[in-house]
């Protein structure tokens, strides 16, 4: 029997079948789902707009998220964002709640208004076709989002197997149904908004130790190509959003503890 949480998900897009494809995992591993996986809880939230406190109460309730500040909830968000994205093309809904995203006068929040403009001027057919000549293509698309890639010229070399190490240490596995290497740029943002907003029980700074070692090194680079990339319209401005922020990121983490 499915939880509270989990049907009104299911319910907010209309069926298991649209929830799993939202998030990129296949119908029948959904349809096993007594209740939402804590690793799925965020994606599952900007997929479906239903709050991770409804998802996941025993998680999520009001003493779980008061030990999460105003601060780390927006890194939270913000990699949450950038994962749904990388992931998937989005759909109608969406591109809708890009659209109405209202921004401030900071450059991040400029870098969200340009993104709110973009949602807002084009289709599900033109994000469908741009994430596939972006990430998919006939043979390969125009970027590989991968740590490995960016640091070796491979895939699935040993940048990959210490990421794997780093994981296995803090409790975090492999979900079942997701096929793509853990240093696929989408699968690491979601363990970042999963390290900061607490989802993951993991000793403080972990965080950082996980951007220090296996983002830091390449996925500026990747965003800086993804903003530059011949295919990007509505992803250029994915691209500037997350080289602005992984630069914001960067300079955090520099900072004396």
């Amino acid at each position: 029997m499915r939880d509270v949480g989990l049907e009104e998900a299911i319910r907010a897009v209309g069926g298991v079948g649209a929830l799993a494809q939202k998030i990129g995992i296949s119908q029948p591993s959904v349809s096993n789902w007594s209740r939402v996986p804590a690793e799925r809880v965020v994606s599952v939230e900007a997929a479906t707009g239903v709050a991770r406190a409804v998802l996941r109460p025993d998680l999520y309730g009001e003493p779980a998220t008061a030990a999460v500040d105003e601060v780390d909830a927006a890194r939270a968000n913000e990699y949450a964002l950038l994962s749904v994205l990388l992931a998937r093309a989005p759909d109608a809904g969406m591109l809708a709640r890009l659209a109405a995203i209202r921004a401030d006068a900071s450059p991040l929040g400029l870098a969200h208004a340009a993104l709110a403009e973009a949602a807002a001027a084009t289709s599900v057919e033109r994000t469908e076709r741009e994430f596939f000549d972006l990430f998919i293509g006939v043979g390969r698309g125009e970027l590989l989002p991968y740590g490995s890639y960016y640091l070796t010229g491979f895939l699935q070399e040993r940048p990959l197997a210490r990421l794997r190490e780093d994981l296995a240490r803090l409790g975090i596995e492999r979900v079942d149904g997701n096929y793509e290497p853990e240093d696929h740029a989408a699968i690491m943002c979601e363990i970042m908004a999963g390290l900061i907003g607490g989802k993951f029980p993991a000793p403080a700074g972990a965080d950082r130790e996980l951007f220090e070692r296996h983002l830091a090194p390449w996925i500026g680079r990747f965003f800086a190509d993804l903003e530059r990339a011949e295919a990007a319209d509505l992803y250029r401005r994915v691209g500037a959003l997350g080289r602005l922020f992984v630069a914001i990121e960067t300079e955090a983490f520099a900072l004396p503890s």
